[in-house]
Order: C-alpha cells, then sequence, then structure tokens
C-alpha cells in the first residue's frame, strides 16, 4: 500500500529534519524530502505511533535516523579523494603539528562527517607511506551520525570502485583481495577510532579545549542552513589546537561563517588555518551577515542608472548605519557622522573618471575610508588608474580586515598582471574564484590568463563559466569590476577568448 503525504507533512518533515540531523534542504527539494518520507513510513509501517510524531518526540531509534541521513545525503565516497589536500596534510599541515607537539603528545586528527571511512584510512595510509616514523605519534578519530555507514567503516571491506582513485602501487601494499572485495590492512584499520555524531548538536565530549590539531569536514557544511554551520565551525575554532588545520570540501568556503581562520593555497588547493589568538566564543555571524549583506541584492538590468547606483549606495550606506548600531557606546558620545556619500563616486566609476573618484573618496573621515566598501572602492579606482603598488597596498589593507574578500583578491590579480606576474595573477583568481564560485569577472579574467599561458582547458572552464554566469551578474558587481565595460561587451570579450581557444563559442 503506497502512503500519501502532503504538503503540510512535508513541511513538518523539512523541519524535523533540520533539527534532528541538521540538514537543509530549500523548496526544489520538496520532492525528494515528500518521497523519503513516504519511503520511511512505509518502512515503519507496524511501528503503531505515526512516524513523524516519534520523530518529533525524539523516539525514533538511532538506526532509523542514520537511515534517514543516509538516504537524504550522498554518502558515496573514495579512497583519496582529493589528493591534493591529502597532499597538504602530509607535506605541511601534519609535519607542523607533530613540530609543534615536539613529541610530548600524539597529533590528533578528526574526520568529521567521514561516511564508510575511506577518508581517515586513506589519511592512516598516507601517514603510513610518507611520514612512517610519525605513525605512532598520531591518532585519527573519525565521526558521522549513520551507525550503518560507521559499521561498514570498523568492516573495512571495499570495492574496486571504492579504490579507483587509489594510487595503483598502494592496493596490493594496503588491501588482500576476498573475492570481488578488498579488506584493508589490519594495521591501518587499528588507526581509526570510528565514534557516532551528530554534528548538529554541541552534546559531544569530542569538543573539550582544546580536542583536534586537524580537522576534516569535507563535503558536510553544504547540507548544514548557515546558522548551524556556522556553530559548528565555531565548534571546530573553539576545539582546534592553536595554529591547527581545518580542511573542507573543494566547493565549501569559510565566507559568510567565521573569521577565526586564515585562507591557506598551498598543493593547489585550499583549507584553513586557525588564526593566532582567535576568540574561544562562538561567532553568531560574522559582520557582513548581520547586515544581510552576504548576498548581495540582484539589480535589474530595466533600472536606470540613477536608480542602480541609489540601490548601491543605500547598501554602501546601511553598512556605516549598522557599524554605528553595533558599536559600544563610548562614555562621551561624538557627533553622529554621516553615512559616507558613495552615490558620486560610482557614477565617476562608471564615467571612468579614477582620479576624480578617488579625490571623492579622500573627503571621506578617516573612520569612514577604513569601511571594507570604501576601501574596495578604493583599491578599483587605484588599480584602474594605474597606482598598482598603492592598490595591492590598499588591498591588503582590506584583507587584514576582511581575509575571505573576493573581490580584493581579484583586484589584487589585476594588479599582480600589470606588474608582469602572470602566475600570481592566476593565484589571487583562484582564490577569488574559490570564495565566491559565481564570481563571473573573476572568472573571465582567470581564464584570459589561462589562456595567455597556454592553459587551453582550463581557459575553455572558466571562460565557459564566465560567460554564462555574465547573464546573471548583478549590475554594481559589473560596475566595480567590469572596467567600464558593458554587459554585452564582456560577453563579447569572453566569447572572443573562446574562439582563441580554439574551442567553439
Amino acid at each position: 500500500m503506497t502512503v500519501a503525504v502532503g504538503r503540510y507533512e512535508v513541511e513538518q518533515f523539512r523541519a524535523l529534519v533540520a533539527d534532528r540531523l541538521g540538514l537543509f534542504f530549500d523548496d526544489s527539494k520538496l520532492g525528494l524530502l515528500a518521497e523519503t518520507l513516504r519511503r520511511r513510513i512505509e518502512a515503519n509501517h507496524d511501528a503503531g505511533v505515526p512516524y513523524l510524531d516519534r520523530l518529533a518526540a525524539r523516539h525514533l531509534p538511532p538506526e532509523e535516523l542514520g537511515q534517514l541521513a543516509q538516504e537524504l545525503t550522498v554518502t558515496e565516497t573514495y579512497f583519496y579523494r582529493g589528493p591534493d589536500q591529502i597532499r597538504a596534510f602530509i607535506e605541511l599541515a601534519l609535519p607542523q603539528c607533530l613540530a609543534a607537539s615536539a613529541g610530548m603528545r600524539k597529533v590528533r586528527v578528526l574526520s568529521a562527517g567521514c561516511a564508510s571511512g575511506d577518508e581517515p584510512y586513506s589519511l592512516a595510509i598516507a601517514i603510513r607511506e610518507q611520514l612512517v616514523e610519525a605513525a605512532d605519534r598520531v591518532s585519527i578519530t573519525a565521526v558521522d551520525v549513520n551507525p550503518a555507514m560507521l559499521e561498514k567503516a570498523r568492516r573495512a571491506c571495499y570495492s574496486t570502485w571504492s579504490l579507483r582513485e587509489l594510487p595503483p602501487p598502494l592496493r596490493p601494499r594496503w588491501f588482500r583481495t576476498e573475492g570481488a572485495s578488498f579488506i584493508l590492512d589490519d594495521a591501518v584499520r587499528r588507526a581509526v577510532a570510528f565514534e557516532k555524531c551528530n554534528l548538529a548538536h554541541d552534546d559531544s565530549d569530542l569538543w573539550t579545549l582544546p580536542s583536534w590539531d586537524i580537522v576534516f569536514c569535507r563535503n558536510v557544511l553544504m547540507y548544514f542552513d548557515p546558522t548551524l554551520a556556522r556553530a559548528v565551525v565555531a565548534r571546530f575554532a573553539r576545539a582546534l589546537a592553536r595554529d591547527g588545520y581545518l580542511f573542507l570540501g573543494h566547493a565549501e568556503t569559510l565566507r559568510g561563517l567565521s573569521n577565526n581562520f586564515h585562507l591557506c593555497h598551498t598543493h593547489g588547493t585550499f583549507y584553513y588555518q586557525l588564526k593566532d589568538g582567535a576568540l574561544e566564543q562562538d561567532i553568531a555571524a560574522p559582520f557582513q551577515d548581520r547586515i544581510n549583506w552576504a548576498a548581495p541584492p540582484r539589480f535589474d538590468d530595466t533600472a536606470t542608472w540613477v536608480d542602480t547606483v541609489r540601490r548601491a549606495a543605500e547598501r554602501i550606506d546601511a553598512l556605516a548605519e549598522t557599524s554605528n548600531q553595533l558599536a559600544s557606546p563610548p562614555v562621551v558620545s561624538p557627533p553622529v557622522q554621516p553615512a559616507p556619500d558613495l552615490a558620486r563616486t560610482l557614477e565617476l566609476l562608471k564615467s571612468e573618471r579614477y582620479d576624480q573618484a578617488l579625490m571623492q573618496l579622500s573627503t571621506l573621515s578617516a573612520e569612514q575610508a577604513r569601511e571594507p566598501e570604501v576601501l574596495l572602492l578604493r583599491a578599483v579606482s587605484l588599480a584602474h588608474s594605474g597606482a598598482l603598488a598603492q592598490a595591492e597596498q590598499v588591498c591588503r589593507e582590506l584583507l587584514e580586515r576582511d581575509e575571505l574578500n573576493a573581490g580584493a583578491h581579484y583586484v589584487l590579480a589585476l594588479c599582480r598582471e600589470g606588474l608582469g606576474n602572470l602566475a600570481g595573477a592566476v593565484e589571487e583568481d583562484q582564490t577569488a574564484v574559490y570564495l565566491d564560485s559565481g564570481f563571473a569577472m573573476a572568472r573571465l579574467h582567470l581564464g584570459i590568463l589561462a589562456r595567455r599561458r597556454g592553459e587551453r582547458e582550463l581557459a575553455h572552464r572558466e571562460l565557459s563559466q564566465a560567460l554564462t554566469l555574465l547573464q546573471q551578474e548583478d549590475a554594481s558587481r559589473l560596475l566595480l569590476f567590469g572596467g567600464g565595460f558593458s554587459r554585452e561587451a564582456l560577453g563579447a570579450l569572453c566569447r572572443g577568448e573562446l574562439k582563441k581557444c580554439g574551442e567553439p563559442a
């Protein structure tokens, strides 16, 4: 008998899944939720109490919660996934942590959301391959919410598909065949301890201070809503030892989630290191999120230029106003300074009068001149007026305040290119794209640089994505970063670069 579920039940299910498992689903996933709820009701039809009632009362057994997590997330993983991050772990992060521990204690590694154990076992293998003398000085703990996945991990029995990215010489060294399966070496199995843990809840002994030197939490935060993701990252920050490392999935960033980490870019990959002296309390929300700035509003292309400038200026005015509201009140209140009037600056940028834009910005007070938006406008104006060294200096000042500012990294890329440092320009563009995957101008610039360097595959990929993103790009961002070119002109440039790559535009 097929169970019918209505919109109300699906909405209730969505809220309960968020509360119990920390998994967030937008409206586009309602069909998946409805199908999953129907299957789980049918599978539990003889329980006597309605399924949603048991879920709400926290009466579902752990096995059922694990089954829910398995059905609602992608648990498929494999050995040596993200080899660049494994190299960064083995060649940089782990050696630094071993040196810091000075043999006084073991270096502690956490694999959060470990699924069937492929990730922590890969780390254990990598240690035995490249840092064999340190194997006894490292402890690895792996956690997951799904008991079935943890049991599979403890069995350590894998298919050819799970080993598809494992370097061929490692397979006979660390696995024995048993029929069509591959059984992991006992020494590697003993190197990893598995525990059940729900990252959505702050009720585990895993978060005692400090617990970990290195945390891997790859492709997990993408399932959480921003509030929960911030709480989880704050938990990691509190539990990490001084200068500890955090590895996320290749498409995940801390932008808008935490200011407690430095962004690292080595071995062709991105990861994070805890800032020296980072606060131990949670960061409820970074400054830009508290003013609803993390996702800037889209601008209608049919709006007049005056409207576009007005809306962009209003957003910046709101920044200054909120800054005043959030600041601690002084003993003697000084006169309230007006919010910086940036509409005129934006108009000057549109007409490419960069020297005049800089003069306009020079009229601001010292406090207003330090606002992130103002620093970005100044850096853009300096870069386009040819004062590249000064533009770099302003970008550095901005990154001291907001290390994950994608716009600052993009302007740095322009400066590096102008000074003849193409490799440095590519690195800054890659950082901007990592921090903001929808940043059309950064992808366009990266594609142009890759084409000039003869990297046709990278050039075609980035230019193709840029061409798509340009059609949706926020008009205010085109204004700031488009160098005076219109959307249509940038699209034509993109198509022309694609043709130079020898690929169809």
